[in-house]
Parts: C-alpha cells; structure tokens; sequence
C-alpha cells in the first residue's frame, strides 16, 4: 500500500496543481518535472515573477592525429606525426527573469556570464624533440544575451498531453569570435599562412544572431510524466566577416554563415513525494555545415551532438526549489560531463 502512495505521487501532485489553477479561473498547468533541458515545461502563472540564478559547468577533452608523411612497410612512417590533446572547461553563470503574462504565456530574459579556458598539447614526432607543448588561453566576460516567449497551446488535462510552444531569439552580446586575436601574423588560410590559427583570447558568445522556434509536449501517465520537445535554431549569416590577426590586422573572410541546428530531447519523470522529483532523458541536436562564400567550409562537417540527463528537483517551499542536472556526453563532439545547478525563487 505504501508503495502504490508513492507511485501515484506524481500525477497526485499534478492534479493538485490543475484544480488549484482552475479554482483561480485560470488554465490547468502542465505536469511540473526536474528540469534538464534549456525549455522549463511549467509556465510562470499571471502576474507571477520568477528570478532563477544558474551556474551550469562543462568539461569535454579531444585527441586527434595528423600523419603526414609515406609508408615503406605497413608499419613503418616516414615523415610527420602530430599529436594534439584538447582539453577545454566552460563555466558559465546567468540571471533568468521569467513573467506570466497569462496563464497559458510566459516572457523570459537571460543574461549570462561565462568563463572559458582551454589547453592544447601537441607533440611533434621526427622533428628533433618529443617535448610536450602547451597552448593555454582563456576568455571571460558577458555571454549572449537571450528573450524567449512561450504558450501553452491547449487546455490539456489527465488524459491529454500538454503543448508549449516557444520562441527563443540570441543576440550578440557577447565577444565576437572574429574579434579576438589569433596567433597568425597576416592570414590564418591561404598559400601565405601563418600560425595555428588558435585565438589567443577566447570569446565569449557565438558572433551571431538566432532565432529558435520550438514545440514541448508533456503526459502524465501513471507513475510516470513522460515529456520531449522538438526544435530547430536558426543562425543569421554575417557579411563582410574580417578575423582579427596579429599587428591590429584583419584578414577578410566574406559572408559566412554557420549551420542551422535542429534539435529534440525526450524524457521521463517521476515523483518520489510530495517535494521530490526525479527526471532522466536524452538530448540530441544535429549541426549542419558552416558555409563561407556560399561554398562549405573545408573540414566543416555535420556534427551530431548526443547526451543522457539525469536531474533532481527539490522543493524548499512554495517559493524555491533547488535544481541539478547532469549530463553524460554519448558522442565525440560532445561535452564529457556537464553539470548545472538553477534556484527559482517565485515572487
């Protein structure tokens, strides 16, 4: 008997809160769940403000091999090896400022700040040493800046799923890309470059504007709130693109355009009381191809970025909840570990 309580915890507290939103004459609230993706399934109630602080921290390490060179036997090169071990850690802090301007509707504003360094060691083999060497370099300052609107679509209810949808717009608020210095004296590409081409300040926002529609849904089925969503982010190509060098020069770089981004997660979540929820899903987002000039960029391939969630909410009381996550990268380009930390506090 007391397992079957605990099962039932989570659409208990699901009709709880529609009957307390029907009982003010407003629209029946979507199933609350452990937040882990970027899009909240609960909308803020009218005339509701919600000051969410969150601190999200990212590790991911790559390690590749460029051999250039010719085999006399199998086993045997003559020439160039390469070998470069990345290790890159983002820390990224931010305010969310979300107010119902409905019941079924919601504005949201994010300011982040991030902090962001990596280290490259790279060993040259055949050329007189097998010394490491390091390339260290960091960035910090204001990330971009985000607005995001969203409304729930139908009235839903216990056999009903519940609609979302959102549209999110990025700016530009942050440090442009191509306007931090990289270590090359006049071109990064072409018969006459020189360097790495590595920046020796990283940036701290994407360079480019956004736009990201999307569509979340949410079920309650018993024990369970099954829950996913369906996005694609739209990135506004740049004209006349110049790359910041060494001396103060800049190499022009045309029009470019980085590839758009459709993503879709999907998920589960279950009540283990009446202050406890527990979420686990899967977050996948494909990237397509960066274009200069209209022509793909050379090395510029479709990246599919793949990650298992886990999260944990807590309610403090009716005011704050407390909300971790963790992530698991599944494949190569994607982060190792990602760890994120959010306290709403509803006024």
């Amino acid at each position: 008997m007391r397992g079957a309580r605990r099962q039932g915890g989570a659409v208990a507290l699901w009709v709880l809160a529609c009957a307390a939103a029907q009982a003010q004459g407003g629209a029946a609230q979507p199933p609350a769940v452990a937040p882990l993706f970027e899009q909240p399934g609960v909308l803020t109630p009218r005339g509701r403000l919600v000051l969410e602080p969150s601190a999200q921290f990212g590790y991911s390490s790559s390690n590749r091999v460029v051999l250039v060179g010719y085999t006399i036997i199998p086993a045997l090169l003559i020439g160039l090896v390469d070998v470069r071990e990345v290790k890159r850690n983002t820390l990224t802090g931010a305010v969310s400022l979300r107010y119902g301007l409905t019941n079924r509707a919601e504005l949201e504003l994010k300011l982040p700040y991030v902090y962001r360094s990596d280290s490259t060691v790279s060993r040259e083999i055949f050329t007189g040493t097998g010394v490491d060497k390091v390339f260290e370099t960091s960035g910090r300052g204001v990330g971009d800046a985000e607005l995001a609107l969203r409304y729930q679509l139908n009235q839903g209810g216990a056999d009903q799923p519940y609609y979302v949808a959102g549209l999110r717009v990025k700016s530009r608020t942050g440090t442009d890309p191509f306007s931090v210095v990289t270590d090359c004296s006049k071109r990064c590409v072409g018969p006459n470059a020189t360097g790495t081409g590595l920046p020796l300040e990283l940036p701290t926002g994407s360079g480019f504007y956004a736009v990201q529609p999307s569509l979340t849904w949410l079920y309650a089925s018993d024990p369970a709130i099954l829950f996913g969503s369906v996005s694609y982010l739209v990135n506004v190509k740049r004209s006349n693109v110049s790359r910041k060098v060494l001396a103060g020069d800049w190499e022009p770089l045309g029009t470019v355009a980085p590839g758009d981004v459709l993503g879709f997660n999907f998920g589960i979540g279950l009540a283990i009381n009446d202050k406890a929820l527990v979420s686990l899903g899967y977050d996948h987002s494909s990237i397509a191809r960066t274009r200069q000039n209209g022509v793909p960029v050379p090395g510029s391939v479709r990246t599919q970025l793949g990650t298992l969630l886990m999260g944990v909410s807590y309610r403090l009381s009716d005011k704050r909840t407390i909300n971790v996550a963790v992530g698991a990268g599944l494949t190569r380009d994607t982060p190792d570990v990602q760890l994120s930390f959010r306290m709403p506090f509803t006024f």
